[in-house]
C-alpha cells in the first residue's frame, strides 16, 4: 500500500488554509508535516489550527521535516525567492499561482530554477469537474478540431489557462486586443461572504481577443469580482470544426445529416432515497463517463477537487510515481499572456508576446 505524501507548507493566509484544509481531508494521501509563517505572532495560532509544528523560514522547515514537497501560498512579490531558495536545497516545489509578480521576475526565476525541473504551478481551474469532462470530450474528437474558446467566469492566467488547454495551445507567439469599460453593478458577496449590500457600484469589464495563431483564438470576459459574484453567469464556449461546447450542452456533426445535442449530466450522490452520503460521482456524456471523482467521501465543492487533484499529482509526481502535473513553464506562460492582456486594456493597443526561454525549453 502507498504510504500518504509528506509536505510542508510556506504561509498561512486564505488560499494556505483553503489547500491545507483539503489535505487533511485526504489523509491517506497527504500529510502536513510542517508550516513556515512569516510574522512571529502567526506561529503559535497556526500550530495550533493546523497541528504541525511551525518554523520562521522555508530553510528551517525544509532542514527539519524533509517532507515529500513544499507548497508555497505567498505574495506574488516574494515567491519567486522562496521557490528559488527551496530549489537551491533540492526541494520539490509546488507555488501558488502566478509563480512570480512580473514579466522581468519570470524570467530570473526560469534562469535561476527552470532547468531543474523541481517546480509545479497549483492551477487548478481546469481540473474543475465540468472543464474536465469538457476537455475529454473534446479530446476524443466528438467535436472536431478546436479552434476557438470563450472564457467569462475566471480571471487572468486561470482564464488563460483554460483557453490553451481546449486549444492545445503551447508557447507560441500570442497577439492580443483588448478594451475595458465601467458600469454600474450589485457585488453582493466577496471572499468574506456575504456583503449585505445592494447599492450599485462602478464595476470594471475586461474584454479581449487572444490570436493565438494558426486560427485558433480565445475571447476573454471578466468583470471586478465575477468570480464571486453570483449576478453573473459563468460562460465557457468551445468552438471545434465539427460542433461545439456551450457550457453543459453540446452539439456535434455524428454524422451523414445527423446532427446531435447531447447535455453533459452530473450524478450527485444524496438527493431522495440515495443514501450514498453528498456527493458528485461523475460527469457522463451519451452514456459515457467523462468526468468521475476520486475523492468520493469526501464531500468536496468543485474548487476542492481541483485543489484536491492538483496537490495529489503533485505528490505523485514528486515519490516519482507520476508525471509533472503542471510545470512552472505552464504557469509562466499563462501568466504571460495574463500580462498582455492587461497591456492591452491599459494601452489600447495590441500586445504581442514572444517565445520565453521556458518555451524554448519543451
Amino acid at each position: 500500500m502507498t504510504t500518504a505524501a509528506t509536505f510542508g507548507i510556506v504561509g498561512s493566509g486564505y488560499r494556505a488554509q483553503l489547500l491545507v484544509s483539503v489535505a487533511q481531508r485526504i489523509p491517506e494521501q497527504l500529510t502536513l508535516v510542517g508550516a513556515a509563517v512569516h510574522r512571529p505572532e502567526s506561529v503559535e495560532e497556526v500550530a495550533k489550527n493546523w497541528r504541525v509544528p511551525t518554523y520562521l523560514s522555508p530553510e528551517e522547515l525544509l532542514r527539519r521535516t524533509r517532507p515529500d514537497f513544499v507548497l508555497t501560498c505567498v505574495p506574488r512579490s516574494v515567491n519567486a525567492a522562496i521557490v528559488s531558495t527551496l530549489v537551491e536545497m533540492g526541494a520539490h516545489v509546488l507555488t501558488e499561482t502566478p509563480p512570480a509578480l512580473d514579466l522581468a521576475a519570470m524570467r530570473s526565476l526560469w534562469n535561476a530554477v527552470g532547468a531543474r525541473q523541481l517546480v509545479q504551478v497549483a492551477e487548478q481551474y481546469h481540473l474543475y469537474p465540468g472543464h474536465v469532462a469538457r476537455h475529454e470530450v473534446v479530446r476524443r474528437g466528438l467535436v472536431g478540431q478546436p479552434t476557438s474558446v470563450q472564457v467569462s467566469s475566471t480571471h487572468g492566467y486561470h482564464a488563460v489557462s483554460l483557453m490553451r488547454r481546449f486549444l492545445g495551445a503551447h508557447f507560441e507567439p500570442v497577439t492580443v486586443s483588448a478594451s475595458t469599460f465601467t458600469s454600474p453593478l450589485v457585488d453582493p458577496m466577496t471572499r468574506k461572504g456575504w456583503t449585505d449590500d445592494e447599492s450599485e457600484k462602478e464595476a470594471r469589464t475586461t474584454l479581449a481577443v487572444l490570436d493565438f495563431g494558426g486560427g485558433a483564438s480565445g475571447l476573454y470576459d471578466f468583470t471586478d469580482n465575477q468570480s464571486r459574484n453570483q449576478l453573473r453567469h459563468r460562460r465557457i464556449v468551445v468552438r471545434a470544426s465539427r460542433g461545439e461546447i456551450s457550457g453543459d450542452s453540446v452539439v456535434r456533426l455524428a454524422g451523414p445529416r445527423t446532427i446531435l445535442r447531447s447535455p453533459l449530466v452530473r450524478s450527485q450522490l444524496g438527493y431522495d432515497l440515495n443514501l450514498d452520503g453528498y456527493d458528485s460521482e461523475n460527469i457522463t456524456f451519451e452514456g459515457r463517463a467523462v468526468w468521475q471523482n476520486s475523492f468520493i467521501g469526501s464531500r468536496f465543492m468543485d474548487d476542492e477537487i481541483a485543489d484536491a487533484a492538483i496537490m495529489a499529482a503533485t505528490a505523485s509526481w514528486a515519490k516519482d510515481e507520476g508525471p509533472a502535473p503542471y510545470p512552472l513553464a505552464e504557469g509562466c506562460q499563462d501568466h504571460l499572456v495574463a500580462l498582455a492582456i492587461d497591456e492591452a486594456a491599459m494601452t489600447g493597443t495590441k500586445a504581442v508576446t514572444r517565445i520565453e526561454a521556458w518555451g524554448n525549453a519543451e
